[in-house]
């Protein structure tokens, strides 16, 4: 350690290494302490009250997922995905599916797609919902996020009539999905996008020009259109700092084509500018969510015509030898990709979710590897952190929407 510096603990702020005449200190902000949003330890030197150094630690939550993979056959490491981004668990399942599909060679049913479409914007709002409340917190505003949160728990009772679970869904499968809608589900969804909307203009009147919120974020953690493409950021973090690049209209998937919305841009690219392209694409979401209801296709929702991959029906599995037989074959041993490799990213709420996975043939993956965006944008912070003051540090955290799940996968 330096002579010109002392590491202290969190709340020995005002401690001061007066026997070594030392001007700066270190500092740990975290790991547990809830501006940090997680299991996230920055150590930083301050002098005075303003950051000169900021180290994020991360490994804290690692919980070895990308090998626990090579371990299990592809629909047996759908719950993992759940705890990637907790936040959005929906959206991990789909862009998981969605590599492993490519890897086959096979495409769902419309209604399928549709259906996943449904899935992942639902997903979005309620990340945004969460992480917009969330940071109404960070920034001194208490009662937004009791808005956000009431209208969150709304979509989490939409969830659990689809999927059983509120928090941890596993919903989709390789060639499909688990199930299809509950009868009168799309009627609840559509009165939900109704209700949200009116709740996302009551955020937007409370925060988007109050004097204290402004104040708090206008101008801090700037990061610049070349910045962050060289940390290779992504999501709405990207297209605050001016890069209109959005997965959903570049390079679509799950027919994302067919549906029509805007992409927000910032201009700035500090907190601020984060903020507001997150309350847009809510109602974005909102407009996909609309289209997909309106046109949602009849027809199965997984590929039946895939007996080596897809799971039969459960009447003829307790009926009929062949599909009894097919079933055991797929549960024990999985799916049965081809050899080869592929690599695939969704546009999910934090950033682009991207899998990589190498098949030597079989149920099981011989590689898996994962790029979460979380991790990503941490790892900005030692550029944009240093230069303000110990107070904005909570503000630039909780604008990057980060979440430590699929940081430390």
């Amino acid at each position: 350690m330096s002579k010109t510096t002392k590491e202290i603990s969190l709340g020995d702020i005002g401690a001061r290494s007066e026997e070594l005449g030392a001007e700066r200190m270190q500092l740990n902000l975290g790991p547990s302490h809830p501006a940090t949003h997680g299991v996230l330890r920055l150590r930083l030197e301050l002098d005075g009250d303003t950051v000169t150094k900021c180290d994020p630690v991360i490994g804290y939550l690692h919980r070895g997922d990308e090998k626990i993979a090579e371990a299990m056959t592809y629909n047996q490491f759908v719950p993992y995905t759940d705890r990637l981004d907790y936040l959005a668990p929906l959206a991990n399942n789909v862009a998981y599916a969605i590599a492993v599909e490519n890897l086959a060679g096979i495409r769902v049913p419309p209604r399928a797609e549709a259906i996943r479409v449904l899935c992942c914007e639902m997903a979005r709002i309620s990340s945004h919902l969460l992480g917009i409340g969330v940071y109404a917190m960070d920034t001194g505003a208490w009662t937004v996020f009791m808005y956000t949160f009431n209208e969150r728990e709304k979509l989490y009772s939409l969830f659990e009539e689809l999927t059983g679970a509120r928090f941890t869904t596993s919903y989709t499968r390789v060639g499909g999905l688990a199930r299809d809608l509950p009868e009168g589900w799309t009627g609840r969804v559509s009165a939900f996008c109704d209700g949200v909307l009116k709740v996302v203009d009551e955020v937007d009147g409370l925060l988007t020009r109050n004097r204290i919120f402004l104040e708090r974020t206008e101008g801090l953690g700037v990061i610049s259109k070349e910045r962050a493409l060289a940390y290779g950021l992504t999501g709405a973090n990207l297209r605050a700092s001016g890069v209109p690049l959005d997965l959903r209209k570049d390079k679509p998937y799950s027919g994302y084509e067919r549906y029509a919305f805007d992409v927000p841009v910032g201009t700035k690219g500090d907190c601020y500018d984060r903020y507001l392209v997150r309350m847009e694409e809510m109602r974005q979401s909102v407009a996909i969510l609309r289209q997909a209801l309106a046109k949602l296709p009849d027809g199965p929702v997984s590929c039946v015509d895939q007996p080596r991959i897809v799971l039969p029906a459960k009447a003829k599995v307790m009926t009929k030898m062949e599909e009894l037989i097919q079933n055991f074959m797929l549960v024990t041993e999985g799916p049965q990709i081809p050899a080869g490799e592929t690599y695939f990213e969704a546009e999910n709420p934090k950033g682009a979710l991207g899998f990589y996975i190498v098949s030597k043939g079989g149920g099981v993956p011989w590689r898996l590897r994962i790029r979460g965006p979380s991790f990503v944008s941490l790892s900005i912070l030692p550029e944009i952190v240093p230069g303000h003051h110990l107070t904005d540090i909570p503000s630039i955290l909780g604008s990057l929407d980060f979440v430590m799940g699929e940081c430390d996968r």
